[in-house]
């Protein structure tokens, strides 16, 4: 049996934030990044732990940015929720960044 192909849908948040790149370079490599997901996207990147619980993460454009996503079984569809740049103990950190949409109701 064959693996379903996933429809990856991007959130406006998500979106937003990609666009917000201002080297080209990065950005395509975050949109590429995301169309492999369409393929096994629970097979790629890790699952996340504690308030992020649900969504997973992989690393995209080098080892500084990831993509934050959930996968839905039932719609089979990928949910891109957050991109950006990992920098632990920044405000600025995709996870921390990824915390804050989430108590704001902004991830679904």
């Amino acid at each position: 049996m064959t693996e379903p192909v996933y429809t990856v849908r991007w959130t406006e948040t998500a979106l937003k934030l990609a666009e917000a790149i201002p080297d080209q370079r990065i950005k395509r490599a975050l949109y590429d990044r995301a169309g492999q997901l369409a393929k096994s996207p629970e097979k790629q990147g890790k699952p996340l732990i504690g308030e992020l619980n649900g969504f997973r993460s992989v690393r995209a454009a080098g080892q500084r940015y990831r993509i934050v996503y959930r996968v839905e079984r039932r719609e089979v569809v990928v949910a891109i929720v957050a991109v950006g740049k990992r920098k632990e103990g920044d405000k600025s950190d995709v996870y921390v960044l990824a915390k804050k949409l989430l108590r704001l109701g902004l991830l679904r």
